[in-house]
């Protein structure tokens, strides 16, 4: 059940116009009320043909009138809404029942509370079998304004109640972190213009999609401006950014005039001082050793990444802001990716960005490896090979799966579905992403001999999931990508067990596909030679030692050596 309270009005015969008319699709049928403040008072339109809504504005207004005549300053936003609908698998409710959840609604919202005789006037419409819509003048019979500061968390509270004592859908407890939903007028506007999306909507997915692409609130802007977006940005005198809201081109008031949307009016984590804190993060200062040690590209960089996401989730601020920063690497990838795979990648990060906000709030610095990633992806001229792209968007299923479990353990309901909704969608990419490189691998697997020595690796090194592993489908494929990485210099075992220990296996769909995305990944290069490496090494160290021996001078070669040696080079 959801309660959704609008904006304060001020005309209280223009609502009950509405409620009583006929809808603007012909979908109000038989109006009437339900439930009331002083029911025997009331005069009733829908039921009572002597009955005028005129008349019943007055009696609801009176206390507002009695106040305005005997104070200076006037009440003008009196008039309180809020609709209240059912889910459409719900049962019927009958009129007593709506009324009975009315009743309940207007005493959580601090209307009228029950056995107080001089609450706020107020009534519940039913005009059609799944809502009805609450109607109240916010002044008391004795003058007073109710407190309705958190009404709407207390009314949403009372629906969950209401849901579990009528046996209704039950729908998880807001926590502030949500979107606006669009307007009816919104979407009748959007659907008469020929739009897909309402305009808030529409700008919320420009927003973070501009996000990877800059580094501060000026490029933002300049980002969003360059992108065909109406800007509207508010400036200090000293001309520092202050604020911005955006409009979409031809969404327009009836004056012409072109409408625009604060960035918190769009999502609660797309203001100004949210998006500078993200953006203005910054890049800690790399030496020159890990310049030269990162990964070739990168997509490699943004696998990397994720490989640590976990060891980022202890501290709960970083966890958020590694959640956060995983949204936009989400957002790059699908902007950068094949034309096949875009649609469930753009629909991931769009779930997911539900999951970017919880009420935790986010130590940004800490996610600056996954944030770069994501702007070095956006920037990058290249795409990225099957294997490579395979590689990353598996690493970000379990990444995502990986939030989603922290959301739960945070007890956060809506960001750990919006996760498991993205899982859903990156599971798909995923199975597309792969299905090349399966058809290459399983069309050339190793002999005999050598797939059987493959299979005792996997029941040595994963013996708990080594069944399923060889019975999954692409384990010919696994094999193959075994056998490549043996060639290249590597242990089969020592992969396989690197690989089993970045992502358990129990919650997997299928576990070889995920040992074969992680060991392309880890074993694409040659092994490391280790003679030469030790070489090298000695190489390294024996280039240093004139400073030293300035300081400690050695004897010569000659004078360490034993008298027989001396006699031998004679």
């Amino acid at each position: 059940m959801i309660a959704a309270i609008k904006p304060a009005g001020s005309n209280t015969r223009g609502l009950l116009a509405y409620l009583y008319g006929p809808g603007r699709h012909d979908e109000h049928l038989d109006p009437h009320i339900v439930a009331g403040f002083a029911m025997l008072g009331m005069p009733d339109p829908g039921r009572d043909e002597n009955a005028t809504l005129t008349e019943l504005a007055r009696y609801l207004d009176e206390p507002v009138r009695l106040r305005n005549s005997e104070f200076g300053q006037k009440v003008t936003d009196h008039v309180w809404h809020c609709p209240v609908r059912a889910a459409p698998e719900d049962r019927y409710l009958s009129d007593a029942e709506w009324g009975e959840i009315a009743q309940r609604i207007v005493e959580a919202a601090g209307i009228a509370t029950a056995g107080d005789d001089l609450a706020c006037r107020w009534i519940a419409v039913r005009h059609a079998a799944d809502h009805i819509h609450i109607l109240a003048t916010t002044v008391r019979e004795d003058g007073r304004r109710p407190k309705l500061h958190d009404s709407g968390l207390r009314v949403g509270d009372a629906c969950r109640e209401i849901e579990k004592d009528y046996g209704l859908r039950r729908l998880k407890k807001g926590d502030r972190t949500a979107a606006r939903r669009p307007t009816q007028a919104e979407m009748h506007k959007a659907e008469r213009l020929g739009w897909e999306q309402p305009s808030r909507e529409w700008l919320q997915d420009r927003i973070r999609a501009a996000i990877p692409h800059v580094t501060n609130a000026e490029e933002f802007i300049a980002h969003l401006e360059a992108d065909g977006i109406e800007v509207k940005a508010r400036r200090g005198p000293s001309g520092d950014l202050l604020g911005y809201a955006v409009g979409r081109p031809g969404d327009v008031n009836e004056k012409g005039e072109q409408i625009f949307h604060s960035g918190g009016k769009i999502a609660p984590d797309l203001t100004l001082p949210k998006i500078k804190a993200r953006l203005e993060s910054g890049r800690p200062e790399e030496h020159p050793t890990a310049r030269r040690n990162r990964p070739s590209t990168p997509w490699h960089q943004a696998t990397e990444a994720l490989d640590t996401l976990h060891t980022g989730l202890a501290d709960d601020t970083h966890a958020q802001a590694h959640i956060t920063a995983l949204g936009e690497l989400l957002e790059a990838t699908a902007q950068k990716a094949p034309a096949n795979l875009r649609a469930e990648l753009h629909a991931a990060s769009k779930a997911f960005a539900r999951a970017q906000r919880s009420q935790i709030r986010a130590e940004d610095r800490a996610a600056h490896a996954l944030r770069s990633a994501a702007r070095d992806i956006v920037h990058t001229a290249t795409g990225p090979e099957g294997s490579v792209l395979a590689a990353l968007i598996a690493a970000l299923v379990w990444a995502t799966i990986v939030a989603g479990r922290w959301h739960e353990a945070k007890s956060h309901a809506h960001q750990a579905d919006a996760s498991r909704q993205a899982v859903q969608h990156l599971q798909t990419a995923a199975d597309h992403a792969l299905a090349p490189t399966l058809a290459e691998l399983t069309a050339r697997p190793p002999r005999g001999q050598a797939r059987r020595v493959l299979a005792n690796d996997v029941r040595a090194v994963v013996p708990d999931h080594s069944e399923r592993i060889l019975t999954d489908p692409a384990w010919p494929a696994l094999a193959t990508v075994l056998a490549d990485a043996e060639a290249r210099g590597h242990q089969p075992h020592q992969l396989l067990k690197e690989a089993a220990a970045q992502r358990e296996l129990a919650t997997a769909r299928q576990p070889a596909r995920v040992l074969i995305t992680r060991i392309q990944h880890t074993g694409r290069n040659p092994a490391l030679n280790r003679r030469a490496e030790a070489a090298r090494r000695r190489s390294t160290i024996a280039g240093s030692v004139p400073t030293q021996r300035s300081r400690n001078p050695q004897p010569p070669v000659a004078a360490t050596l034993t008298e027989e040696q001396r006699r031998q080079r004679r």
